[in-house]
């Protein structure tokens, strides 16, 4: 089978992955059958977590096992959740293949979820901390888009700050039912709790007044 990541990247994710602090676990999602992007996701996370000792990919079938994707909330294929050290869902939650541009939200957040944490302003951290009701952050992405990794990044770092947030990648071609559902022409589109609509890379600024509003 031909790999996904040529040796250049593979040799840089290397590198970059010496650097990881604490081991964390990908749990991820397929089902066998109508699953049209399952054994392309399966051999990339494969491909990156061979990469550190430190990364321990997990693989499940969404039938097979049910309780574990009730348990982390996971209802599309493919699908997969970033977990700490401890094996604790923080929220990080991809929907679709992280590939194109959107391996740069995936590497970000296993940096990140390894306790190599990027920093915020005090009197971002402090607004972040005040959320105290439950928040889903939907970023709808396309594989070519450049500046969706960034809107991706900064849900799961809100997400991994917090334990009322979840965030999630949505790879809007790969699910068009929901996409069609929440009217996405562009992208990245931001939708919070099912309600509320942010367009482009927003400024986490920008992330935290909406969910305020709620």
């Amino acid at each position: 089978m031909e790999k996904l990541l040529n040796n250049d990247i593979s040799n840089q994710l290397k590198t970059l992955f010496n650097d990881l602090r604490d081991p964390i676990q990908i749990a991820l999602f397929t089902r066998e059958g109508d699953c049209e992007t399952c054994a392309e996701t399966k051999q990339l996370i494969t491909e990156v977590s061979d990469l550190s000792a430190k990364i321990d990919l997990q693989l499940y079938d969404i039938d097979k096992n049910a309780d574990r994707a009730k348990q982390y909330g996971i209802e599309l294929v493919p699908s997969f959740v970033i977990l700490d050290k401890d094996g604790i869902d923080r929220g990080v939650h991809f929907n679709g293949i992280p590939a194109g541009h959107e391996i740069n939200s995936f590497i970000s957040a296993i940096l990140e979820m390894s306790g190599l944490e990027s920093e915020l302003p005090k009197e971002v951290m402090d607004r972040i901390a005040k959320i105290d009701k439950p928040v889903n952050i939907k970023v709808f992405v396309t594989l070519s888009c450049p500046h969706c990794p960034g809107a991706v990044q900064k849900a799961h770092k809100l997400a991994m700050l917090n334990p009322n947030i979840t965030g999630e990648m949505i790879e809007a071609q790969t699910f068009y039912e929901l996409s069609d559902k929440f009217n996405v022409s562009g992208v990245p589109k931001i939708i919070i709790n099912d309600s509320l609509e942010l367009l482009g890379n927003q400024p986490i600024e920008s992330f935290l007044s909406s969910i305020e509003s709620l």
